[in-house]
């Protein structure tokens, strides 16, 4: 088909990796066109992350004319026909045209073509199936421009059928609707959606993990998540989901509320102030492993979610004093610390949106003072008990927890010899055991 549209020439495209990569295959005779994302995100003049490519020629050929060029060619899913290209560590992964022969909802059987429209036929969006060639020329089976311009995230055909063949696809429909959509929704897809939610319990949970961060981390995600929630899609990936109250004033907090460099939009934080507050250690675990999350992202949302995992450290909130604040970053981790206090102070937000005069003054002073907080290390260590006697295990254990608790009360400032003397008196009064400091 004739080209329909044209964008100029993109940094992306003029780099000497994607100058390379695209003489060598010129050179050995492969036609080859940029492909989906990078096309969709270059009309938009939004940035480009990944650089995909796609080719009538069999991935076999395009390994050969590339190890002829000594550009290295790793066959990172060959069965589908992808392939990678590695120059100077940029990746481009390059991808035989294909069409789906047997689908089951989570993986495909394909068979490769030579046919461009036949391969955009199998993609999801229209606005994913637009092609472009190094001249900026874009190749649109789909009317993906016109709808990229609208604003409209509409499958390629018929919506249920899509879903059908990776329903994975329903998920992917929400996320892009956050990313590139504006009202109205199309009203086909919605349906399909509503039909066929139940099957989302038949995708891994890596993959449920992937597209809702992804959704989390988007602008507008308290309105999606609201909407996924009135279409029933929510209730079968997250069950436990309160409110979109609380993620909606985070949301607000973070990108507009405050203006402070250390916080970042974080998908796990935005999950926690999305999880109903009393939302109990167990469940929270469930959801980690339901979701397969790594262990820094199932420990960081047990410590932010669950009020059982704080331990003895002081509860924060918009009244909270500096040393207690130094407290609990000392006991739970700065970073555990700011996560909390940004979701009670969203969760006061969403309960009452207009708040008393002060009430954000301190609750921004809060944030400051643990912005600020400078990891400190208490100055004993076990030998300094074993020096003056203590046996190892519980006792020694016991007599450092005391002498390290009051240190915090004295607000970290006792030194080595003033805490060493704190353990002689922990010591004394209970023990015979001589002193050797």
């Amino acid at each position: 088909m004739d080209p329909t549209g044209k964008i100029p020439p993109q940094p992306w495209m003029k780099t000497p990796q994607t100058r390379e990569l695209m003489a060598a295959l010129k050179a050995g005779g492969i036609e080859v066109r940029f492909i989906g994302g990078c096309v969709r995100d270059s009309i938009l003049k939004r940035p480009v992350k990944d650089i995909d490519l796609a080719t009538p020629s069999d991935p076999q050929a395009v390994i050969k004319v590339l190890e002829q060029a000594g550009i290295k060619a790793i066959p990172t899913g060959i069965a589908h026909g992808t392939i990678t290209a590695v120059i100077k560590k940029h990746h481009f992964e390059i991808t035989t045209l294909r069409i789906d022969v047997k689908t089951d909802g989570r993986r495909a059987t394909v068979k490769f073509t030579d046919d461009w429209t036949q391969d955009a036929a199998r993609r999801d969006f229209t606005i994913n199936t637009m092609s472009a060639n190094d001249e900026g020329d874009i190749f649109d089976p789909y009317d993906g421009l016109n709808d990229l311009a609208k604003g409209r995230i509409r499958f390629v055909g018929e919506a249920e059928s899509r879903i059908n063949e990776d329903v994975l696809r329903m998920l992917r429909f929400f996320r892009f609707y956050a990313q590139y959509g504006r009202p109205p929704i199309d009203n086909e897809a919605m349906i399909a959606c509503r039909k066929l939610s139940h099957r989302l319990v038949e995708l891994s949970g890596e993959r449920i993990r992937g597209e809702l961060f992804r959704i989390l981390m988007a602008p507008n995600t308290a309105d999606i998540i609201a909407l996924m929630r009135s279409e029933k899609i929510l209730e079968h990936i997250l069950p436990e989901a309160g409110d979109v109250g609380r993620l909606r004033a985070l949301a607000w907090l973070v990108e507009r509320g405050i203006i402070m460099g250390e916080i970042e939009t974080d998908p796990v934080r935005r999950l926690a102030a999305l999880i109903k507050p009393r939302t109990n250690k167990e469940e929270i675990k469930n959801i980690c492993s339901r979701l397969k999350f790594s262990k820094r992202e199932s420990d960081h949302l047990l410590a932010i979610a669950c009020a059982e995992n704080a331990g003895d450290a002081p509860p924060i909130n918009g009244l909270s004093g500096e040393q207690d604040i130094r407290s609990a970053c000392y006991m739970l981790g700065k970073d555990i610390v700011m996560d909390k206090a940004l979701i009670e102070w969203a969760g006061e937000i969403s309960i009452t949106p207009h708040q008393k005069p002060g009430v954000t003054e301190k609750w921004k002073n809060v944030l400051s003072a643990i912005a600020a907080w400078q990891v400190v290390r208490f100055p004993l260590k076990g030998r300094h008990g074993l020096d003056l006697g203590l046996n190892p295990g519980p006792e020694l254990g016991d007599a450092l927890k005391k002498v390290e608790r009051w240190w915090m009360d004295q607000d970290f400032r006792p030194d080595l010899n003033a805490c060493l003397e704190r353990l002689r008196g922990e010591i004394a009064p209970s023990s015979d055991h001589p002193s050797t400091i």
